[in-house]
């Protein structure tokens, strides 16, 4: 099983083979990853803490041509500034077999594999208990576990008849957030819908009026005085007496 590594902004630490379990006289390589060769391994064990990396050591790398039980413990990097990368906790048995499982807790719902890794290759089948209790054999050393629940936290290993058992494993199980209650799609999006829309109006009903009034402030007011030309008179018309006229009634006698 792969090793899930958190790497911080500025180094990870990176272990090969890439899993935090191995065998006894395994030859292991540790990394530190980053923007700068100033990084070096350092960890903590039963024996010292804080320790820098006493294998070979050559750039920003911890080479152990055989690791001992004694080297089991938390492996880290840090810069000579004090910046630490992530921490993987690394096992070392001197016994036959090794259950590989999840470091961290499982998210409820996910499917699970636990591979039983031997020393040396076999053909028998495997055993895993939980909790001293035989839950499965596989030809195959994989035992799946499927949509992990709260139930199927507990200890677990591995046994396969001729090479004895693996040590214990404990499995840790996260339970999942609180989902929100089901309801229909159109509920919760037709209103929130009608609430933008209701916003945008409102908003260009401000603007609107925003700019009106900057209008009506910026007219500006001013005397005009408006001329009327007459109409020229022809020269027949300049002194003339005004024609009379009158009517003449017939006498009837």
């Amino acid at each position: 099983m792969e090793v899930t590594v958190l790497c911080a902004v500025v180094a990870c630490l990176r272990l090969l083979p890439s899993r935090s379990q191995f065998f006894q006289y395994e030859n292991v390589v540790l990394s530190c990853e980053g923007n700068s060769t100033e990084w070096r391994v350092r960890r903590n064990t039963s024996k010292q803490i804080n320790e820098l990396c006493p294998s070979y050591s050559i750039d920003s790398r911890c080479i152990f041509n055989n690791v001992y039980e004694h080297d089991s413990g938390v492996y880290w990097c840090e810069s000579e500034a004090g910046e630490r990368s992530n921490e993987v906790n690394i096992t070392v048995t001197d016994g036959e077999l090794i259950l590989e499982s999840p470091e961290h807790p499982v998210s409820e719902g996910e499917n699970l594999t636990l591979h039983c890794r031997a020393r040396t290759s076999f053909s028998s089948l495997t055993h895993f208990y939980k909790n001293e209790e035989l839950i499965g054999s596989s030809s195959t050393g994989n035992f799946t576990i499927q949509s992990v629940s709260k139930s199927d936290e507990g200890l677990y290993k591995c046994n396969v008849s001729g090479l004895g058992e693996s040590e214990e494993r404990r499995l840790a199980v996260r339970g999942c957030s609180p989902q929100m209650p089901t309801a229909p799609v159109a509920y919760i999006v037709l209103p929130v819908v009608v609430c933008i829309l209701l916003l945008f109006v409102l908003m260009l009903l401000c603007l609107f009026r925003n700019h009106k009034g900057r209008l009506d402030r910026s007219v500006s007011y001013t005397d005009v005085t408006i001329s009327q030309e007459g109409k020229p008179q022809r020269i027949s018309d300049v002194g003339s007496v005004p024609t009379l006229y009158s009517g003449v009634m017939p006498d009837s006698s």
